[in-house]
């Protein structure tokens, strides 16, 4: 077990009494913005709709560490991705159909890990090969096949899990015929588009959805060989808990479909961009969506 495992376990045995009582109810996210806001989302809907408790454990880390809490018990519900269930959670091959991507991946985890996937927020955020604006015009590039032209003179950089990942830098770079300069660089999600701006690295891979993106006047290079599934993004919950709380279903079902790309890129921008708190983003778009408390 790695040292960060370690401590991860430490720290959510800590809460195990908590994930224990069925009136309290665990929220966890992974370690970036987007992720953080929906479980946030998620978690004023259960304390607007239910007379439960919540606990929230946000920023725990990356998709491994949480499903790993899910699987301990340690954490209830948390954000996850279709592409990233299908992939990097369960290693199947990838594929482009978001229905039946997300069927295969609702069947597996109920089969496999007792936990349940609840209808989709309403947005798919891929991955994105993101370069400079300006860069790109230079260039003329738009899509990831042109970036292979010039990509031995360049930098890449991205988050810790994409080295390894089905769905990740192998993969694209075999797809694409991509050679770069040296070994990418890995960091924190947070950390890529600054990296990016400030030329520590050429080429980032971030996400469709982030906020970034435009204030930052990055282009988005076109994924033209279809190398990335659909990662649709939905809250996942342990059957346990839904079974000892039943009316949870429904209301975590209120969430589904309510955000477009476009909402998220926006929210995203407005915690990343403007520095605003999550959980007042969040207060704002439950009121500008209508989203009721109890009844």
């Amino acid at each position: 077990m790695s040292i960060l495992k370690f401590f991860l376990v430490l720290s959510l045995t800590l809460f195990a009494s908590c994930a224990k009582d069925p009136s309290v109810i665990t929220v966890g996210s992974k370690n970036f913005t987007e992720n953080i806001l929906l479980a946030e989302l998620v978690a004023q809907q259960i304390e607007a709709r239910t007379d439960l408790t919540v606990v929230r454990r946000l920023n725990l880390g990356g998709s491994f560490l949480c499903h790993e809490a899910m699987l301990m018990g340690e954490i209830d519900i948390y954000p996850e991705y279709t592409g990233t269930a299908l992939t990097a959670i369960l290693k199947l091959p990838v594929a482009q159909d978001a229905a039946r991507v997300l069927d295969t991946v609702s069947q597996a985890y109920r089969e496999q890990f007792e936990i349940e996937w609840v209808p989709p927020f309403g947005f798919n955020n891929t991955f994105a090969i993101v370069v400079d604006g300006e860069q790109a015009a230079q260039s003329e590039l738009s899509t990831i096949t042109e970036l292979a032209a010039v990509s031995p003179g360049l930098t890449i950089g991205f988050g810790f899990e994409f080295l390894d990942r089905q769905d990740g830098y192998r993969g694209m770079v075999s797809t694409y015929g991509l050679s770069f300069a040296q070994e990418p660089k890995t960091m924190d999600l947070g950390l890529v588009y600054r990296a990016l701006r400030v030329g520590q690295i050429d080429v980032a891979v971030g996400n469709s959805t982030d906020g970034l993106i435009a204030a930052f006047e990055l282009r988005v290079l076109e994924d033209d060989k279809k190398f990335f599934p659909p990662y649709d993004a939905a809250a996942i919950v342990r059957a346990e808990v839904l079974a000892a709380n039943p009316a949870l279903r429904d209301v975590l079902g209120e969430l589904g479909g309510l955000l477009s790309e476009e909402e998220m890129r926006i929210l995203n921008h407005q915690v990343d961009g403007e520095h605003r708190p999550v959980a007042k983003v969040v207060e704002e778009l439950r009121l500008k969506k209508g989203l009721r408390g109890r009844r």
